[in-house]
């Protein structure tokens, strides 16, 4: 296995997080708001978000409804071009472009794989609180297409829930990834007039969970076995091939990348949305290690970016998933040096927690087409879906946050694979800062799940208020200057 130490260099009591195998990436192009890379130099500017000390967990509460909350996605052909207005409300973008990305739904019918898949993972998740607990109902709900979340809330405080807690299909910091879920129930309980009604709760994000790295570890190791297979049955191939793994995420302008975290704090990569990849990368990795440290005999990774939009001139997160694939010396397209050729990739969707159109499209067709082209065997490993070990961490997350009757010295411990935080808490926040996700620009929206300290009841989180807009960064020990997680 390809391996560089970190020559005992530790961070909270902990190795250097590059001893599995080494990243590969770093862009020049990175995010600015930290490292681009964790080593001896850079170590004593690393912060991270363990510098924030007050707790990540809310206190357990009398929740009477989960909405496991996604992004959604059209069902038939009709529906592309109405989805897509709802998509990119506000932006004045024509029907005519709309038209451009809409081809990709065209292809399969105009319907996406989310929508089936969120029914897929409402399912498992019904049935495991239903053995295992909390005995609570859950429901479903968009923010692009029906089920729309005003519409769910709606419903849910006319059948009489008040306590309602939100499972955002999402697992990385960021504002599309939280925040924006956070306001579209802010402004959901605005329009209806359920400020002070309501309770709404966010389960945190939730990367860290060993659920999540678990599924795609089991993933990783199918695939890497898969293309040795291949490897092994063509008559060209070598004896020990030489492997690349690439992590596979949604790219961010590099803008927005900056704003992610909270504000004041250092991130590996410049941005905590890199960080948390690059975290469960190597928790996967570790875990692929362990237990069959043979598949990753001659094999490197690296984290890579796909499905970036906007113009040309306006800088994503790099590097492409293509472009990556394009610059390594393959068969089809060998060294001048004579360096060995990667003949194998496996391309890991890490960011996301389904397959959805951006998956199938953007890795299942144009990535795996560029690998054909290059010459090199490539599978792409699954997405979390229902995985039984990713769906238990999750109903693990609605547990810690649910009142039952029993205290909180008897619970199982918090559901993280990371190492505690300076505060001795476990992974991200179940109520984030004022300002946290902030974007750059508009107007701002009231939002759920916002820390206030010292505040208790309904009022604590119904909404945003202009007082927690305003208030004091001293709270969390860095969040709340605003912009936090921004993308």
């Amino acid at each position: 296995m390809s391996h560089q130490p970190n020559n005992g260099v530790t961070l909270n009591g902990t190795l250097l997080p590059d001893d599995v195998v080494p990243n590969r990436t770093d862009p020049a192009n990175t995010a600015s708001n930290g490292p681009a890379a964790l080593n001896e130099q850079t170590l004593g500017d690393y912060r991270s978000e363990r510098s924030i000390t007050r707790d990540r967990a809310e206190e357990a509460r009398p929740y009477d409804l989960v909405i496991l909350s996604s992004f959604g996605g059209p069902e038939g052909q009709e529906d592309v071009i109405p989805f897509l207005r709802n998509v990119t409300a506000g932006r004045g973008i024509p029907d005519e472009r709309l038209e451009e990305v809409a081809t990709h739904y065209r292809a399969n019918g105009g319907v996406s794989p989310i929508n089936e898949q969120n029914r897929a993972l409402l399912a498992a998740l019904q049935q495991a609180l239903a053995e295992r607990g909390p005995h609570i109902p859950i429901t479903w709900a968009n923010r692009n297409w029906k089920p729309y979340v005003k519409d769910v809330l709606a419903e849910a405080y006319e059948n009489g829930h008040r306590n309602v807690l939100v499972l955002a299909t999402s697992a990385y910091p960021g504002y599309s990834s939280c925040r924006q879920y956070r306001e579209d129930y802010g402004m959901a309980i605005e329009q209806l007039g359920l400020e002070g009604r309501v309770h709404v709760g966010k389960i945190r994000q939730f990367f860290d969970v060993p659920g999540f790295s678990r599924a795609f570890a089991d993933g990783l190791k199918d695939g890497l076995a898969t293309v040795r297979e291949q490897l092994a049955a063509r008559d060209s191939g070598s004896l020990n091939p030489r492997l690349r793994i690439m992590f596979c995420t949604h790219s961010v302008p590099t803008s927005a990348a900056n704003e992610a975290g909270p504000r004041g704090v250092n991130y590996e990569g410049g941005s905590a949305y890199v960080e948390k990849h690059l975290q469960v990368a190597r928790a996967v990795l570790s875990l692929v290690r362990d237990e069959a440290p043979q598949l990753l005999q001659n094999v490197e990774w690296e984290l890579v970016y796909q499905s970036r939009s906007g113009p040309p001139s306006m800088p994503w997160l790099e590097p492409d998933v293509n472009d990556a694939l394009e610059a390594l010396p393959t068969p089809a397209n060998p060294a001048e040096d004579g360096e060995a050729p990667v003949e194998g990739v496996v391309l890991v969707p890490l960011g996301f927690v389904s397959d959805h159109m951006e998956v199938k499209w953007d890795l299942d067709t144009e990535a795996l087409d560029t690998c054909e082209r290059l010459g090199m065997v490539a599978v792409r490993t699954p997405t979390p879906g229902t995985h039984p070990a990713y769906v238990e961490s999750l109903r693990r997350l609605i547990e810690e946050r649910v009142e039952n009757g029993v205290s909180a010295d008897l619970r199982p411990e918090s559901e993280s694979v990371l190492a505690p935080s300076a505060s001795g808490q476990y992974g991200w926040f179940d109520e984030c800062e004022p300002g946290c996700c902030k974007p750059g620009r508009g107007a701002p929206k009231p939002v759920i799940a916002e820390y206030t300290a010292g505040a208790t009841g309904a009022e604590d989180s119904a909404s945003a208020t202009s007082a927690s807009e305003n208030a004091p960064a001293s709270r969390s020990g860095g969040c709340g200057s605003g912009g936090c997680c921004s993308h």
